[in-house]
């Protein structure tokens, strides 16, 4: 309350002795009691101060209690308002309850117990109805917010769909200067060395078959791509007859020369740093003349140390720029799997870009690939010829363990082809 944590009841009653038994009833209980005599006092009180519960005899001069109580919902409609009175007839009081004027009534003379437990009941009406009043005050607010909350958020919405969409203009922007940045190095490998710009061409169609596969995460789709555009610039400046040689018989190069041809992916890995920041794709460029024995250049790095977009592009490079017929081409590719390049690598590339033609009954399939039941239709051996499983074999849950297990060891090197 206003004036006291106490609940605060208004008595009214023109007659000082009911005052006073009233309070002398009530205020043991731990009310705090304000007194009234007169109808225009109370409502002045009733003005100035807030009250749990207002109790008005009927039967006063200006005023009946009734009349009051009437004026004073006006005034704290959440009070509960007692009638107390000897005369008024039981239609009539009825009639005031259900119309909401008054909460009770009690007639004279009263009973002790019953003036208690009613204003007990009164009081835990009007805190039930102030909670109410208070929960409906902070939930318009919530709403309130939440409704600006809301109307910020479509806003912050529509702003990020905006920038969104411009956002998507500018990346289209920049994926097209990035891909006429790519057309450009293309036309100054193919203005100062023909060839080589017909090899780059070549190797990145064997990379986009590759890519549309969906074998590759979008990281490595995207260094895989530029990777291949790439990947020969490092021979900007090498002599064109310098690069017949290394072609043709390499083995005739001097010391110098073939320090140069070796670190062309060194320099392609610098150049192509002012093309595509990607740190990535430098280090393909830098490692795709790796071999998986370790016995390539310039890091002599092996195995699983390569870069994997870099193996798959080792393959690749190697197939379009060996000088072999395809059929040849294949031939070195199969017979250096496990030693150039990664074993699987090679049935993959084998396996997508369709090199060697199959029978009809016949697949392909990658290590990866291989699962219990199916038929062999051709066997598996080691790299040194130990024969494994036999052609014409359905594979088990235990064969295909050893085998997954064995590779680990000793990779398998060859082509893996099942029946339909």
């Amino acid at each position: 309350m206003a004036k006291s944590d106490k609940p605060s009841i208004l008595f009214l009653d023109d007659d000082e002795i009911i005052l006073v038994a009233l309070a002398e009833t009530l205020q043991p209980a731990g009310y705090r009691i304000v007194q009234a005599s007169d109808p225009i006092r109370a409502v002045e009180l009733i003005k100035n101060d807030k009250f749990a519960v207002i109790i008005s005899d009927q039967r006063m001069p200006n005023m009946t209690g009734l009349e009051f109580l009437s004026e004073a919902k006006k005034l704290q409609p959440n009070a509960s308002r007692i009638l107390i009175t000897g005369v008024l007839t039981l239609n009539t009081v009825i009639d005031a309850i259900n119309k909401g004027e008054i909460f009770r009534f009690l007639a004279k003379p009263w009973i002790r117990e019953e003036l208690l437990a009613t204003v007990q009941n009164a009081v835990q009406r009007f805190q039930l109805l102030e909670v109410n009043q208070k929960l409906q005050a902070d939930t318009l607010k919530l709403n309130e917010r939440l409704s600006e909350s809301n109307t910020q958020l479509q806003q912050n919405i529509k702003q990020l769909t905006e920038q969104k969409i411009r956002l998507d203009v500018a990346n289209k922007a920049l994926g097209q200067n990035f891909d006429h940045s790519l057309e450009l190095c293309y036309r100054i490998i193919s203005t100062y060395h023909p060839g080589l710009g017909k090899e780059t061409k070549a190797i990145v169609d064997l990379c986009r078959q590759m890519i549309d596969t969906g074998y590759f995460n979008p990281e490595e789709e995207h260094i895989l791509k530029v990777s291949a555009w790439l990947q020969n610039i490092g021979l900007l400046g090498v002599s064109r007859e310098l690069l017949a040689t290394s072609r043709q018989s390499p083995e005739s190069l001097n010391p110098t020369d073939r320090r140069i041809i070796h670190n062309h992916p060194i320099y392609g890995q610098t150049l192509a740093s002012f093309v595509e920041n990607l740190e990535s794709v430098g280090a393909t460029i830098r490692a795709h003349h790796e071999r998986w024995d370790g016995k390539g250049y310039p890091d002599g790095l092996s195995g699983e140390i390569i870069p994997r977009p870099a193996r798959f592009l080792a393959v690749v490079v190697f197939f379009v720029e060996c000088g072999l017929s395809r059929q040849e081409a294949i031939e070195a590719i199969l017979e250096q799997s496990g030693k150039a390049f990664e074993p699987e690598v090679v049935r993959f590339f084998l396996k997508v870009t369709r090199m060697m033609q199959l029978p009809k009954k016949v697949r392909e399939i990658l290590f990866s690939e291989l699962k219990p039941g199916m038929i062999l239709a051709q066997g598996i051996s080691n790299p040194m010829g130990l024969l494994l499983v036999p052609e014409g074999a359905t594979l088990s849950e235990n064969t295909l363990a050893k085998i997954q297990d064995h590779n680990i060891v000793d990779p398998v090197n060859h082509r893996l082809l099942v029946y339909h």
